[in-house]
């Protein structure tokens, strides 16, 4: 096969840089104090991995390459942090839920009556479903935001409609 056809070096081409959470434009990145430690902890990693790149001067292609998708990520953390309005949800009232809220929900009418199901609201850096964590501007955490306890709320889970009624609200670091 002639050289001709063959691709020499991939260096040339541009990396492509993870983006991180969507914010829409315009909201503030709340966080809570827990998330605003995770965002830091990420900092601290990853400028030890740039370290480490920087210290390999075996391929420098690679070098090159590693580094400007971690100098990328830096910078996409950097302004995130500088962005960061910490929420302590400490500080909230448990009347209402906001952002912080723990907030436990009973299916009234839908496909499943007497379904509950619990969730914290958080920053979207923090967001982690499988763990109970979701962001602020998610759509069910929208559609209880500002609901009270005992309130019934009518709510889109995926396609279809659902009647809910907020059993508890609670506060606590998360």
């Amino acid at each position: 096969m002639s050289r001709a056809f063959a691709k020499e070096d991939d260096s040339l081409e541009a990396p492509i840089i993870p983006p991180r959470a969507a914010l829409p434009v315009g909201t503030p990145n709340y966080v809570t104090p827990h998330g605003l430690e995770q965002l830091r902890q990420e900092l601290v990693g990853l400028e030890a991995e740039r370290a480490q790149v920087e210290a390999n001067r075996e391929n420098e292609a690679d070098r090159t390459r590693l580094l400007t998708v971690l100098n990328g990520r830096l910078s996409a953390l950097n302004a995130r942090l500088a962005s960061a309005k910490v929420v302590d949800p400490r500080g909230q009232t448990a009347q209402e839920v906001r952002f912080g809220a723990t907030v436990r929900l009973r299916t009234r009418r839908g496909d499943k009556p007497g379904l509950e199901r619990t969730f914290t609201l958080v920053g979207v850096d923090e967001a982690a479903v499988a763990e109970g964590k979701v962001a602020f501007i998610a759509p069910i955490a929208r559609a209880v935001q500002g609901a009270r306890l005992g309130q019934v709320l009518t709510i889109r889970v995926g396609a279809k409609e659902e009647e809910v009624e907020v059993l508890e609200i609670s506060y606590k670091e998360s």
